[in-house]
């Protein structure tokens, strides 16, 4: 059995060197993955996102810290500064993230960060306008998701049947 705080700081420090497959390797096959954004990836779903968020992250820049694992949970505080795709525009995310543990691997990541700040900063004027609102933040969800389908879809990942 991997020690928690380790296999923490091996998550972490693959996703700054952008290897998405290291990443998931720290996961559960029955992981379970939330954050504003995505708020329920289940199983080789939540592994498919790390790789187009690495794949995508042309200047991701990471930074964690503050890791604590105790028994069978853990959590971390992280920072990452990226251009968003879409818009071009230039984001710093400040994430606080909470683990479970089981079988020596990631069962359960939950990410907390402030949707309505990371909307203004990656939307530009609408994410400044709008960014609070229900409407948008359901869209940006949405769109999400669909660039996860497409992503799964491109790179001939299989759909592996896992309910979203």
């Amino acid at each position: 059995m991997h020690d928690p705080a380790e296999l923490l700081n091996r998550f972490y420090m693959s996703f700054s060197a952008k290897k998405a497959d290291e990443m998931c390797a720290c996961y559960h096959p029955d992981v379970r993955f939330s954050d504003p954004v995505f708020p329920d990836l289940q199983g080789a779903r939540a592994g498919a996102m790390w790789q187009m968020l690495c794949h995508r992250g042309k200047d991701l820049k990471l930074s964690f810290g503050e890791v604590q694992a105790e028994g069978d949970s853990g959590s971390a505080h992280w920072e990452a500064w990226y251009t968003f795709s879409a818009t071009g525009k230039h984001v710093h995310n400040v994430i606080d993230a909470s683990f479970r543990f089981q079988d020596g691997l990631i069962i359960e990541h939950r990410d907390v960060f402030e949707l309505t700040g990371w909307c203004k900063q990656a939307l530009g004027v609408p994410g400044k306008l709008f960014g609070g609102t229900a409407f948008l933040q359901n869209k940006v969800k949405a769109q999400a998701d669909k660039g996860l389908d497409d992503w799964i879809a491109k790179k001939g990942l299989p759909s592996l049947g896992v309910p979203r």
